[in-house]
C-alpha cells in the first residue's frame, strides 16, 4: 500500500466508484469529489434548444436506457453487492469540477496526486494541483483515440487492437497530457462495446493504484504524445454508425480475435522537459 494522500475526482457511475474504491484501498484517500452534473447555464439551455441538439440527447438518453438496462453496468464491477463507495465519510458533491470548492479543497487538504476519472475537463485554477501531480483515466488510447465514446469508434474503425484506457498527466487539452499507461484489456470473439469498455476500465484500476506504489518509489513515469491522433467528439457519433456497428456485432464480425490484456508503461525521454518535473518532485518527497 502507498503511503501518497490521494484526492479522487469522479463520477457516480458503478465504474467510477469502483475505481474509486480501488484507489482508496492502494493508497490514503483523504476526499473524493464527485461531480453531479446538476449546473445548468444560459449556454447549456440555448444549446438544448436547438432542434438537432435536442435530437441528439433525447435518442442517446433513450439508447442509454435500453443499453444499461437492469443494473447491467452495476452487476459487471459489484457482483450481487450494490454499487457503494467504501469511504462515504470521504464524499464532497459538486454540480461541477471547476467549481471553486474543488480547488480550495485541494489548497486545504494538499493532496500528493489527484486523481481524475469520469469528470469535465479540469480547468484553472485546480489544473495543475497535487503535488506529484494530476492523473486522468482516459477511456480511450491517446492519442489516437481521444475524447469520447473511443471503444465504440475503435470497434467502428475494425481495430479491436486499439481498444482500452490511457493514464495520463492533465493538462490543458482533452486527453493530450503526457502518457503514463496504455491498458489493453483481454478481448474476445463476441465481446460488445460495453463488456470491452467495463473490462477496460477493470483491468485499469489494477494499474491506476500500482502507478501510485511507482510515485511512491520515486520513479519518473510520463512521455509526450507523439502527434494529435484524433478526437472523437459526442456529436460525430450518429444513428447512421450505431446501425452499422451494430449489424457487425450482430453478424459476429466486429471482434474476430483474442487478445490477452497488454500494459505498457511510458517512461519519459531524455528530451521530455515535463519529466523532470515527476522525478524531481519525487526526490524531493524522498
Amino acid at each position: 500500500m502507498s503511503e501518497l494522500a490521494v484526492m479522487i475526482l469522479c463520477g457516480r457511475s458503478p465504474r467510477h466508484l469502483y475505481v474509486a474504491n480501488r484507489l482508496c484501498r492502494a493508497a490514503k484517500p483523504v476526499a473524493i469529489v464527485h461531480e453531479t452534473g446538476g449546473q445548468w447555464t444560459r449556454g447549456k439551455l440555448l444549446q438544448l434548444a436547438r432542434p438537432a441538439s435536442l435530437w441528439r440527447k433525447g435518442w442517446r438518453w433513450l439508447r442509454d436506457r435500453k443499453r444499461y438496462a437492469g443494473g447491467r453496468e452495476g452487476r459487471f464491477f459489484f457482483g450481487a453487492e450494490p454499487p457503494r463507495l467504501e469511504r462515504p465519510d470521504l464524499v464532497t458533491e459538486v454540480p461541477h469540477i471547476n467549481d471553486a470548492r474543488v480547488a480550495a479543497l485541494a489548497d486545504r487538504l494538499q493532496p500528493d496526486v489527484i486523481a481524475v476519472f469520469g469528470t469535465s475537463l479540469i480547468r484553472s485554477p485546480l489544473l495543475g494541483k497535487g503535488r506529484l501531480g494530476m492523473v486522468n483515466l482516459h477511456g480511450g488510447l491517446s492519442p489516437e483515440y481521444r475524447g469520447a465514446d473511443c471503444t465504440f469508434w475503435a470497434l467502428y474503425n475494425r481495430e479491436p487492437d486499439k481498444i482500452g484506457c490511457t493514464l495520463h498527466f492533465i493538462d490543458e487539452g482533452i486527453d493530450t497530457g503526457r502518457l503514463i499507461a496504455h491498458v489493453r484489456p483481454p478481448v474476445a470473439p463476441g465481446d460488445d462495446e460495453l463488456d470491452l469498455f467495463w473490462r477496460a476500465v477493470r483491468e485499469s484500476a489494477d494499474v491506476y493504484a500500482e502507478l501510485l506504489d511507482r510515485f511512491d518509489r520515486g520513479e519518473a513515469l510520463g512521455a509526450s504524445q507523439p502527434g494529435k491522433g484524433r478526437l472523437y467528439q459526442v456529436k460525430d457519433r450518429g444513428w447512421w454508425q450505431e446501425r452499422r456497428l451494430a449489424a457487425r456485432t450482430r453478424q459476429g464480425t466486429a471482434v474476430r480475435e483474442s487478445l490477452p490484456l497488454r500494459v505498457r508503461w511510458f517512461a519519459p525521454a531524455a528530451t521530455d522537459a515535463g519529466s523532470k518535473v515527476v522525478s524531481q518532485r519525487a526526490v524531493e518527497r524522498a
